[in-house]
């Protein structure tokens, strides 16, 4: 039987014989229950890794000096690749530091290993940019200042507060156009939106929540890919596993006692990829003085797998709406861009 193992260890990264930041080090066995059928580790439990380990990090940073005591709260993953599955037994190695601190930001990178126990091999598996903002324990909506960090080139400074202003840009711009909500549609046809589309109903608990009643993003992550997963593995009914997850936006906090939908929808497939939208509304039930509101957002990539591992073709995606050939087109436009950004970065390799 797997048992779970993680090790926490705080330590000081140094740059050039300057202190830039601190390092945070998680590890844990890949156990049956984090798998899919296939022996593929979801990568809603990746997410929920790099999530933990930004948490800790950016909130022992936070607290760092003598002030009001904090809660880092997860605002934004930016677009996370997965470049490598990882499998049962294997052992996840989770490192985080801190990259960038703006007056009320803390970024955060993180990279995932996968190690074979059994031999010893080691390989690259996720890297990922998160953004934490302190939140006051005294009251939850109130943001504090984050206390600075020292780099060790002026560049790495100006690079950071370049992409500090891109992604509150970004950020912003996204809240702007997530007013629409997944609508069933009864007796659809295969292939369509429509017959794929899918959606989970859950109750905010207690172990959902950190000491302070609201959701731990990394909880919210992994429930965001379930649903991504259930709408890939409809459409092409194959073993399917996510590739990457385009920026996470949480627009707000969601709070215990909250249910929350989490709703999935196909926008565009190419041959081989399936991007997915998936969206979070929050209904405080118990709070009648707040209304259903959006929470989160995110575009999920999926590729379809043979029983050996390889990819598959996927079933082309039929869009029947002009709503829905808007999202396809935009969709299409994400994807190309993409792939010319990496086969820019392939060519720029020696």
């Amino acid at each position: 039987m797997l048992t779970l193992c993680r090790a926490l260890s705080l330590q000081v990264l140094r740059k050039g014989g300057s202190e830039a930041c601190l390092g945070e080090k998680v590890k844990q066995i890949m156990r049956p229950d984090d798998a899919n059928v296939a022996g593929n580790v979801h990568g809603g439990t990746i997410l929920k890794m790099i999530e933990e380990a930004g948490a800790i990090i950016s909130t022992r940073h936070c607290n760092s000096q003598n002030g009001e005591r904090c809660v880092a709260a997860l605002a934004r993953v930016e677009r996370t690749d997965f470049l490598s599955p990882m499998c049962i037994g294997e052992v996840a190695h989770v490192s985080a530091e801190i990259t960038y601190t703006s007056k009320h930001s803390v970024e955060v990178q993180v990279n995932v290993m996968s190690e074979n126990i059994l031999t010893g091999t080691k390989k690259l598996t996720n890297k990922a940019t998160l953004w934490y903002v302190p939140l006051s324990l005294k009251n939850v909506d109130k943001v504090l200042e984050v206390p600075p960090v020292v780099y060790s080139r002026q560049e790495q400074e100006e690079e950071g507060r370049k992409r500090y202003e891109a992604q509150k840009l970004e950020r912003m711009e996204t809240k702007w156009r997530n007013g629409d909500i997944v609508q069933p549609v009864l007796n659809p046809e295969p292939n369509t939106v429509s017959y794929s589309q899918s959606s989970l109903i859950h109750l905010v608990g207690p172990s959902d929540c950190t000491l302070h009643g609201f959701v731990h993003g990394g909880v919210t992550m992994k429930l965001m890919d379930e649903v991504a997963g259930i709408v890939a593995a409809r459409h092409c009914k194959t073993n399917i596993v996510t590739a990457s997850v385009d920026a996470i936006n949480f627009h707000d906090k969601i709070r215990k006692g909250c249910v929350i939908t989490i709703s999935g929808r196909m926008t565009f497939t190419s041959n081989k990829s399936m991007e997915i939208e998936v969206l979070v509304d929050a209904d405080p039930v118990v709070d009648n003085s707040q209304k259903h509101y959006r929470a989160a957002s995110a575009f999920f990539t999926y590729v379809s797998l043979s029983q050996e591992g390889k990819s598959l073709p996927v079933p082309q995606l039929v869009p029947e709406t002009e709503d829905e050939k808007k999202r396809f087109e935009e969709g299409k436009g994400r994807y190309l861009q993409m792939k010319a950004k990496r086969q820019g970065h392939t060519e720029s390799q020696p």
